[in-house]
């Protein structure tokens, strides 16, 4: 795919629209890269383009990896596996996926991070009230996500006994 433009692509107007694009997003050198050349800019433009970014601190992979990974971790988004494999759909270096999660290992947390998705994205599921239809999509739509069978378990029985301590709570607290 070439330019837009008929005009030909030089160093400045690569780094403009790089510029550009940075603006709305964060993006990895290697997707930038991607992008430059389907714009039609040659691969030494593009290559000094992105090294320009980088010493003045507009393009950084590091950076970009991990608030994409604590943004993914918080909002629960993805976990485990499934983080891995979508930071490296993203463009990223596998040794930076690993060094990155690594660094976050102390701070993950698979049962909060499941927890935290019922609540927000199935505030009123009950598992034993539930059907085995609801109980596999919402195990299905977890394990999707990247979260262990074991731990969707583990929360979900958690999660069941947390309601029933509610409802026995109010049951004694209405009785005063």
């Amino acid at each position: 795919m070439t330019s837009r433009s008929t005009e030909p692509q030089t160093a400045e107007s690569a780094y403009q629209y790089a510029l550009r694009l940075l603006t709305g997003r964060d993006y990895t050198s290697a997707r930038l890269l991607g992008k430059l050349s389907g714009r039609g800019v040659c691969e030494l433009d593009a290559e000094a383009t992105l090294v320009r970014l980088q010493n003045e601190g507009w393009l950084n992979d590091r950076r970009y990896a991990v608030r994409f990974a604590e943004a993914a971790l918080a909002d629960a988004r993805f976990y485990g596996p499934r983080l891995r494999q979508e930071m490296r759909r993203r463009g990223f270096e596998a040794g930076l996926v690993d060094d990155v999660l690594g660094g976050l290992q102390e701070y993950l947390d698979e049962g909060a991070g499941i927890r935290a998705i019922l609540e927000r994205r199935y505030p009123d599921f009950r598992f034993p009230a539930a059907t085995d239809r609801d109980k596999r999509r919402i195990i299905g739509y977890l394990q999707r996500r990247g979260y262990g069978l074991s731990a969707i378990i583990q929360a979900l029985k958690a999660a069941q006994h947390d309601q029933e301590y509610i409802f026995t709570y109010k049951l004694r607290g209405s009785n005063k």
